[in-house]
């Protein structure tokens, strides 16, 4: 596995970066001093928590990978810190569906969609890119053991 091509396929994109970045942040913005509600009780700390979390799965995803010393670690990583960061988008989305009431509860419905758009336009593609790597390794793991039986 060429460890520049990894290095370069698990490097997020700084655009992309920014504008998550700018989406969560927005909507972390609506959810502390927005005008949202909900009529269950502990919900809204539910909400900012679960945005919280997703913005860790977000600073985890964006993550420099050198430091782990194999270039299919640093897949391994990758994949796993996008799937944390979906499962994380999905309880955020449970947890939202609670939020019903507020002057600016459209705004907060716009703005969580927003970052669902943003990241799973992107991410599958990431995703699979990734995976492909990992792939084009065990084919390559399977052509050198066809060799060595062919040499033998």
């Amino acid at each position: 596995m060429d460890v520049e091509q990894v290095y370069q396929a698990v490097t997020i994109d700084a655009d992309w970066q920014q504008m998550l970045r700018h989406d969560w942040l927005n909507l972390m913005d609506t959810a502390v001093f927005g005008d949202i509600k909900s009529s269950r009780l502990g919900a809204m700390n539910r909400v900012r928590r679960r945005i919280l979390e997703t913005g860790e799965k977000l600073h985890s995803l964006f993550a420099d990978r050198r430091w782990i010393p194999h270039p299919r670690e640093q897949l391994k990583n990758a994949l796993g810190s996008a799937y944390s960061l979906r499962e994380s988008l999905q309880q955020l989305q449970k947890a939202a569906t609670d939020v019903d009431g507020g002057n600016d509860l459209a705004m907060f419905s716009a703005r969580l969609q927003q970052l669902e758009q943003q990241l799973l336009t992107v991410l599958p593609e990431q995703e699979n890119r990734w995976a492909e790597f990992l792939d084009s390794q065990y084919q390559d793991d399977d052509d050198n053991d066809d060799e060595a039986i062919h040499a033998e």
